[in-house]
């Protein structure tokens, strides 16, 4: 079996219970679909970026630990026969008759689909879960590889942070550390944002202050992103600054957020007292 990523890695040695699921399939097939973990009522993508890397005896015990399912979105191989010139129409029942047919069951999970737009709409309330949207495709669209035939809606809320650091100098920021307090009074990192345009990082800069003595965040380094082993050179500032942000729904296990945030506007009328507490999702 392989089992590959969008780039072409090879992930299979990392999922062992998705190999030994292969059996459930007919021979000669291929989906195309998304590995998850769930975890306490939620997707877990924390879980799964540390399954990444593990191999052997460790993946095996990462396997019982937080098992992993693989989504099925599209059909593109059935039994040796290439599905990817038929209409999403004839593969998503082709792909729904393979699933009822040999009884699929974990790891293997089929991604719901529909029509209706009541329905998406409930989906879309879904994002306590970690759901981060829908996708559109068209009913009698072909399978294009590399070639974004279908569009994704992302769930996307607006919400308070504080600014705890900067990348970049202080008098021309690149984006923004954030932060919110918790419930014990502590600073905790929620995230950063997307690069700052220049005009928008000017104004910041008059906006910001150097960090004083016994900063909350001193001695702390902060990922470039996730899964990435580069860390950032960063900036402490004076936790006083309140940002407005747009943020998506994906969040890990401390609530902080997967994807950068993207600035709408400084909040000079508001205190960190009144930013939301951070809390686990």
């Amino acid at each position: 079996m392989l089992l590959r990523s969008r780039r072409g890695t090879e992930m299979a040695p990392a999922f062992p219970e998705v190999v030994a699921g292969a059996t459930q399939l007919p021979d000669a097939t291929t989906l195309d679909g998304e590995l998850i973990v769930w975890e306490t009522h939620r997707l877990a993508f924390e879980r799964l970026q540390n399954r990444l890397q593990r191999r052997g005896t460790r993946a095996a015990r990462a396997a019982e630990q937080w098992p992993a399912h693989f989504v099925a979105f599209d059909l593109l191989r059935l039994s040796g026969t290439d599905t990817r010139t038929w209409p999403y129409r004839r593969r998503r029942a082709a792909l729904e008759a393979v699933f009822t047919a040999k009884g699929l069951s974990a790891p293997w999970a089929l991604c719901p689909s529909t029509t209706d737009p009541d329905l998406v709409r409930e989906w879309l309330t879904w994002g306590a879960v970690g759901m981060e949207g829908v996708v559109f495709k068209r009913l009698d669209g072909i399978y294009q590889p590399s070639v974004r035939g279908w569009r994704k809606y992302k769930v996307r809320e607006t919400t308070e942070a504080i600014v705890g650091a900067v990348t970049g100098p202080l008098a021309a920021p690149r984006s923004l550390l954030l932060g919110r307090y918790d419930d014990r009074g502590r600073l905790e990192y929620t995230g950063r944002t997307t690069t700052l345009a220049a005009a928008t990082s000017s104004t910041l800069a008059g906006l910001l202050a150097p960090a004083r003595p016994g900063h909350p965040w001193t001695g702390w380094s902060f990922s470039a992103g996730w899964g990435a082993r580069e860390t950032l050179t960063v900036t402490l500032v004076r936790p006083g600054l309140v940002v407005e942000v747009g943020i998506d729904v994906a969040r890990d296990a401390a609530g902080r957020w997967r994807h950068p945030a993207r600035l709408h506007r400084s909040r000079t009328d508001l205190s960190p007292a009144d930013v939301p507490l951070q809390t686990p999702p």
